[in-house]
């Protein structure tokens, strides 16, 4: 038999961050652009998703490897305005608009012979008020791309089911979500709410999400000038950028906890022609459910810098490596 039931449970992608800041209110001209009396910067240096958010900061769009199609997008972009109605709400203007989250508003119950519940379904789904507010016209843009992605999901839904590396793309996206929780952690930390930097990395944003061109810098970024140099040739030690990079990936982890500094048994399977790693593998040691067990990582070069990371336990889910510690390495501070 079937009972209906109607209940309200919560279901929001926000994060749960604890840091509230606040600064004095952004200076704006009667266009609402931002007068640039300071530097115009926006550093990401450290986050899992630098690259894209210093491609965005500048309207170099063509770098983004995300489009607006991309699930990942929408979590970005979610986030953000999550994040900044959290810490920087005395940074929203008057016509803020409230962040609203999905929830359940009808139930569908399943029971069998016994009166025993078998299966609960959401049939009917509603908004609420989340208490948190965002600037209008990125909300709206935010929205856009909802209804874009919503016309997508039955095609994504189809893609995900053939794809034979479908457990190990969950597993990655589960990576990309902390990922996203720890740089919304840290990104007004490192940029000021009312910085000029912020706005204009905001008003990108909402121009790559109406698919329109954003406002340009000339500078290269730092991301895209060591792609095009490559890696450092010479004598590097390949054990602490191993180590790094897996230190960092690790705070993506869901459950394992990887034992820092335990790289060992590091092999370099090829060289290009410049004698720089194509592809190398190490073990490492990490704690799961309380007790110490041994891993293993095989990492990829592309030019000479670090490209993909394969774990053991999904060897063919390429993990993109944090491109703050690629740079890193690009401008020679691994060498032996």
């Amino acid at each position: 038999m079937r009972i209906k039931t109607f209940s309200i449970q919560i279901f929001s992608l926000a994060f749960a961050l604890t840091i509230s800041t606040s600064f004095a209110p952004v200076t704006e001209d009667s266009f609402g652009v931002v007068k640039e009396t300071q530097s115009l910067s926006f550093n990401t240096d450290g986050l899992f998703n630098a690259e894209f958010f210093d491609y965005i900061f500048r309207g170099q769009f063509e770098n983004v490897k995300l489009t607006r199609e991309d699930n990942q997008f929408l979590m970005l972009f979610e986030q953000y305005l999550r994040t900044f109605g959290r810490q920087c709400p005395n940074n929203l203007p008057s016509s803020k608009v409230e962040i609203m989250n999905w929830v359940c508003a009808t139930e569908e119950v399943i029971t069998n012979g016994y009166g025993i519940e078998t299966s609960r379904t959401c049939i009917d789904w509603t908004t609420v008020g989340s208490g948190l507010y965002a600037r209008r016209d990125l909300y709206a843009a935010k929205l856009s791309v909802e209804k874009i992605q919503s016309a997508e999901v039955f095609r994504n839904t189809l893609a995900q089911m053939a794809d034979p590396n479908a457990i190990g793309n969950s597993v990655d996206m589960i990576h990309k979500t902390n990922g996203i929780r720890n740089d919304m952690a840290q990104l007004f930390s490192l940029n000021r709410c009312d910085s000029p930097g912020v706005r204009r990395f905001e008003e990108n944003l909402k121009a790559f999400a109406l698919n329109q061109p954003g406002i340009r810098m000339k500078e290269a970024s730092k991301y895209t000038t060591m792609k095009v140099s490559g890696g450092p040739t010479g004598s590097q030690n390949l054990s602490r950028l191993v180590d790094d990079l897996v230190t960092n990936h690790s705070k993506t982890w869901a459950f394992n906890r990887y034992v820092s500094g335990s790289i060992s048994g590091l092999t370099v399977q090829s060289k290009d022609s410049q004698g720089r790693p194509r592809e190398l593998n190490a073990n490492y040691r990490y704690k799961g459910f309380g007790a110490s067990a041994a891993g293993s990582v095989r990492v990829t070069f592309d030019n000479g810098l670090p490209k993909c990371i394969y774990f053991f336990d999904f060897p063919n889910n390429c993990k993109t490596p944090n491109s703050s510690i690629v740079a890193s390495y690009a401008q020679g501070n691994y060498a032996n």
